[in-house]
């Protein structure tokens, strides 16, 4: 049976919701970013508070990967969750 794209990111979302594993600052925001990108058009973060660092990081990771389309970002997500977590 072939899955589609969608249906192995859902999977992906999945796994990587459900996991107990801990993974460095900068995989998490490669997710964050790439989960964003896959699932808004524009993928552009905004911050209510301009001295939040972590808002910051989150906005920068969403530019890192601007250039990229929807069903690209969520193929880089689920080759990141097959890497870290586990095959889909």
């Amino acid at each position: 049976m072939v899955v589609s794209s969608d249906q192995k990111f859902l999977k992906a979302y999945e796994m990587a919701s459900n996991t107990s594993l801990k993974f460095p600052p900068d995989i998490m925001l490669h997710f964050y970013a790439y989960y964003k990108r896959a699932t808004t058009l524009n993928g552009f973060y905004t911050t209510k508070d301009d001295e939040d660092v972590r808002s910051g990081f989150k906005a920068n990771a969403l530019i890192q990967v601007e250039q990229l389309s929807q069903l690209e970002a969520k193929e880089k997500y689920i080759e990141m969750v097959e890497k870290y977590i586990g095959q889909i």
